[in-house]
């Protein structure tokens, strides 16, 4: 284990590329990194998506896009280049730890490297817990702060700004619904038709349904709202910060195994996360706040899920009757 990482004065370097559920889940480990440097200036390197996410959070002083340049693109990779060494970074905590983030480690050559967190060979302060690849996504950062001597890691906390729901023509109490993902992935999406029967359901205990998603999802947020007239589809208008708003103010949140989920879960929303065998709760699901906060519901096949079945966790979690 490294000595203790506080220090003041120093420049320090996040790196967090994506995807959106990891970038939710690193806000903890963003807070524990900004109370270990309370007087340095962090600069954060992501993707633009989240640049707004990043502002919100209140954590860094400097917020850095990376284009993710192809190796080939040598303009890019030496301006790229440039930045890190420029940067004067007095220490780099790599929270992607991917190839290309160990990559962007070897860009400090031949200039003396900065301290390094992560797993980038020859690094000064290692990840080297063998088990990392089969820990849960937070816990594997955890455990790497720990090896660079940050052991306080708060979970991850999103907070919204103020919401009027009548801007959304939302009548409370709602839930919220996620049925979209990953386009290149449809194995992990519960079927349009079985959420827009739990929709009905929902309606039929005086809860609104309503649902997020963008304007590539409209085939699925068309088919529920055309199921549920009682439903409320904002296909296309919330921004990441409004779904974390609309968690906090829901009485539960349901969907798929998506990076919305992940909002929802981290501005405090009780969640219900829908897995199949493409993914692995014990991973990859969303961290809650408080206990029992997230609740996963796994088939291997998510066309064999009933909404009988999603439908018995949701009356459990919200106390309903049958």
């Amino acid at each position: 284990m490294a000595t203790d990482a506080s220090a003041t004065g120093k420049r320090i370097l996040v790196i967090k590329l994506s995807a959106l559920g990891d970038v939710i889940l690193a806000m903890g480990p963003f807070a524990a990194i900004r109370a270990a440097h309370p007087d340095a200036h962090i600069t954060v390197l992501t993707t633009r998506p989240f640049v707004d996410l990043m502002k919100a959070s209140g954590f860094f002083d400097a917020i850095a896009i990376d284009r993710r340049p192809k190796l080939t693109n040598l303009r890019e990779v030496f301006a790229l280049r440039r930045f890190l060494r420029n940067g004067n970074f007095d220490r780099v905590y790599d929270l992607q730890t991917s190839d290309r983030s160990g990559f962007y480690y070897k860009l400090f050559w031949p200039s003396p490297k900065p301290e390094w967190s992560g797993i980038a060979r020859g690094c000064s302060h290692p990840h080297a817990n063998p088990e990392r690849d089969s820990m849960h996504a937070l816990d594997r950062i955890f455990d790497q702060l720990e090896y660079a001597g940050i052991s306080k890691v708060p979970v991850p906390v999103l907070a919204g700004p103020d919401i009027d729901l009548d801007r959304f023509g939302i009548r409370s109490p709602f839930v919220l619904i996620c049925p979209g993902g990953a386009p290149h992935r449809p194995a992990k999406r519960w079927p349009a038709e079985r959420f827009g029967l739990l929709a009905k359901k929902l309606a039929d205990y005086r809860l609104t349904p309503v649902l997020i998603g963008t304007e590539k999802e409209s085939d699925v947020l068309g088919k529920i709202d055309a199921m549920c007239p009682k439903a409320r589809n904002l296909m296309g208008r919330t921004g990441f910060l409004d779904i974390a708003s609309l968690g906090a103010r829901s009485v539960l949140a349901i969907g798929n195994d998506t990076g919305p989920m992940h909002i929802a879960a981290a501005a405090g929303a009780p969640s219900i996360v829908l897995f199949s065998r493409e993914s692995d709760p014990k991973l990859s699901a969303p961290r809650g706040i408080g206990a029992n906060a997230v609740s996963t519901v796994r088939e291997s096949d998510l066309r064999e899920l009933t909404v009988n079945r999603v439908m018995e966790e949701v009356r459990r979690r919200l106390d309903l009757d049958e």
